[in-house]
Protein backbone atom coordinates (compact mmCIF):
# COMPACT_ATOMS: atom_id res chain seq x y z
CA UNK A 1 0.00 0.00 0.00
CA UNK A 2 0.75 3.53 -0.96
CA UNK A 3 0.15 6.52 1.23
CA UNK A 4 0.35 10.22 -0.52
CA UNK A 5 -0.49 13.60 1.71
CA UNK A 6 -2.25 16.47 -1.32
CA UNK A 7 -2.04 20.06 -0.52
CA UNK A 8 -5.20 21.96 -0.75
CA UNK A 9 -5.83 25.37 -1.75
CA UNK A 10 -7.83 28.10 -0.19
CA UNK A 11 -10.93 26.50 1.18
CA UNK A 12 -9.75 22.87 0.07
CA UNK A 13 -8.30 21.50 2.99
CA UNK A 14 -4.98 18.71 2.82
CA UNK A 15 -5.74 15.01 1.90
CA UNK A 16 -4.44 11.69 2.43
CA UNK A 17 -4.43 9.71 -0.63
CA UNK A 18 -4.31 5.56 0.25
CA UNK A 19 -3.41 3.39 -2.85
CA UNK A 20 -2.69 -0.44 -3.24
CA UNK A 21 0.19 -2.12 -5.15
CA UNK A 22 -1.14 -1.10 -8.31
CA UNK A 23 -2.01 2.45 -7.98
CA UNK A 24 -5.55 2.02 -7.75
CA UNK A 25 -6.73 4.41 -5.20
CA UNK A 26 -8.82 2.87 -2.10
CA UNK A 27 -9.00 5.65 0.79
CA UNK A 28 -9.27 9.54 0.59
CA UNK A 29 -9.60 11.46 3.33
CA UNK A 30 -8.80 14.69 5.29
CA UNK A 31 -5.59 15.06 6.61
CA UNK A 32 -7.02 16.77 9.59
CA UNK A 33 -9.82 15.25 10.92
CA UNK A 34 -9.25 11.95 13.29
CA UNK A 35 -8.59 8.55 11.57
CA UNK A 36 -11.76 6.42 11.44
CA UNK A 37 -12.84 3.03 10.28
CA UNK A 38 -9.23 1.91 9.60
CA UNK A 39 -10.20 -1.91 10.01
CA UNK A 40 -11.51 -1.54 5.82
CA UNK A 41 -8.32 -0.73 4.77
CA UNK A 42 -6.12 -3.30 7.31
CA UNK A 43 -4.88 -0.41 9.27
CA UNK A 44 -6.89 -1.50 12.69
CA UNK A 45 -5.03 -0.50 15.86
CA UNK A 46 -2.47 1.58 14.06
CA UNK A 47 -4.15 4.55 14.68
CA UNK A 48 -1.46 6.76 16.12
CA UNK A 49 1.40 5.48 14.01
CA UNK A 50 -0.66 6.64 11.11
CA UNK A 51 -1.43 9.79 12.25
CA UNK A 52 2.40 10.54 13.18
CA UNK A 53 3.22 9.21 9.36
CA UNK A 54 1.16 11.78 7.62
CA UNK A 55 2.22 14.52 10.06
CA UNK A 56 5.76 14.46 8.97
CA UNK A 57 4.67 13.35 5.36
CA UNK A 58 5.96 16.06 2.22
CA UNK A 59 3.29 17.30 0.18
CA UNK A 60 3.31 15.29 -3.38
CA UNK A 61 5.23 12.68 -2.30
CA UNK A 62 4.48 9.25 -3.07
CA UNK A 63 5.80 6.68 -0.28
CA UNK A 64 5.15 2.95 0.77
CA UNK A 65 3.19 3.12 3.57
CA UNK A 66 5.16 0.42 6.35
CA UNK A 67 3.69 0.47 9.62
Amino acid sequence: MYIIKVKGKAKIPDYIQLRDDNFVLIAYFRADRPLKNLDRYGLEGKEEALAALIEGLEFGKLQKLEI
